[in-house]
């Protein structure tokens, strides 16, 4: 029987209607492009779905490298890398801003004591 933090291998199945055929390109400086082309069952491009683009980059944090992923509308490879910058400001200002409100959040926890009996200990909700 599987433990709650295991999954299930009845959902641990690849849509075969739903797959693509990545390729990366890197600039070995400033981040990654993947470019993911849609494949038929047998492989063979799927000219039905569009090319999709994706983005990644990483910024360096105290804890170290945090990898950022964004999504680039494009219909070429050369539009997406035209894009990339602009992009990558967008998602790594997202990011901050997101690790920001975590950061607050955390910090105005309450915490509640356990009650009478709990020897004085505080715990976090």
């Amino acid at each position: 029987m599987a433990t709650p933090n295991e999954p299930r291998t009845s959902e641990l199945k690849v849509d075969a209607d739903k797959l693509y055929i990545e390729e990366i390109f890197t600039d070995r400086r400033i981040g990654t492009i993947r470019r993911l082309s849609p494949v038929a069952r047998d492989g063979a491009r799927d000219a039905a779905r569009p090319v999709l683009y994706v983005g990644e980059t990483q910024v360096m944090t105290p804890a170290g490298a945090l990898p950022i992923a964004f999504e680039i509308e494009a219909g070429s490879l050369e539009e997406a890398a035209n894009k990339f910058g602009a992009l990558a400001k967008e998602a790594i200002e997202r990011t901050v801003r997101e690790l920001q409100e975590m950061r607050r959040q955390a910090a105005s926890s309450i915490v509640i004591p356990q009650g009478p009996g709990a020897g004085g200990k505080i715990q976090l909700p």
